[in-house]
């Protein structure tokens, strides 16, 4: 997996205060834009956390190329709806050799290794023979399993980012989409600090499991996050 931030709202923390501050400001919009400094913005981005209005927070876009990830994660990401996204298509591009992900519970166990690329190496038999045959490629991937690797573009904002962060760095999250989670959170830490400290599951945000009864019963702790993530 591979997880690159190609673009980005230029000043993000900036845009988010005095989109914020404008609300209840007299003045125009570039006084309140240029009277922010890195201390003021800090304190101001705190307040808007704890008091919960998050909505300049959507005011911010980041753009992620994001690869050697599986079928089965893009389905589960795009569950995430305020964002856009724009994925390799298996109509169009010729899976005859396609990579797969390999999970890790498989990839430990020689033996469920060897029958995951028996069946993974019967797939790409029966693709290809299809294809040979004349049958067009948006109909051969019928064939093609939810390990197969794809590519995509997201773009989406730092509201939304936070909300996924919340679902998707927790334990209880699949393991795919959890390691995706971490490593975009990464990345936007490096440009937004601000913006993205207090991101994470509930368990470190707010201090408590919003699984209920399906805790995992491992809370993460700052230091986790330091030394993991």
């Amino acid at each position: 997996m591979e997880v690159k931030l190609l673009s980005h709202t230029p000043e993000p923390e900036r845009v988010v205060a005095t989109a914020a501050r404008l609300c209840y400001a007299p003045q125009a919009a570039e006084e309140v834009w240029t009277g922010f400094t890195p201390e003021t913005q800090w304190e101001f981005i705190n307040k808007l956390v704890d008091y919960g209005h998050l909505s300049p927070f959507e005011h911010v876009a980041f753009t992620f190329a994001i690869t050697g990830v599986s079928r089965a994660l893009s389905h589960q990401l795009v569950r995430h709806r305020i964002a856009s996204y724009s994925q390799r298509s298996q109509r169009y591009v010729d899976e005859a050799a396609f990579p797969v992900v390999v999970p890790p519970t498989v990839a430990a166990e020689p033996a469920a290794r060897e029958e995951f690329m028996r069946v993974i190496n019967q797939i790409r038999d029966g693709y290809n023979r299809l294809t040979a045959l004349g049958i067009p490629k948006e109909d051969a991937r019928y064939l093609l399993p939810n390990a197969c690797q794809t590519q995509l573009i997201m773009t989406m904002n730092a509201r939304s980012l936070q909300h996924f962060f919340g679902l998707r760095c927790c334990r209880r999250a699949q393991w795919e989409i959890r390691e995706l989670a971490w490593r975009i959170r990464r990345e936007v830490i490096k440009v937004a600090p601000l913006l993205f400290r207090e991101t994470g599951p509930a368990c470190l945000v707010q201090g408590r499991c919003s699984e209920g009864a399906m805790t995992c019963g491992r809370p993460f702790t700052r230091e986790d996050v330091d030394q993991e993530h």
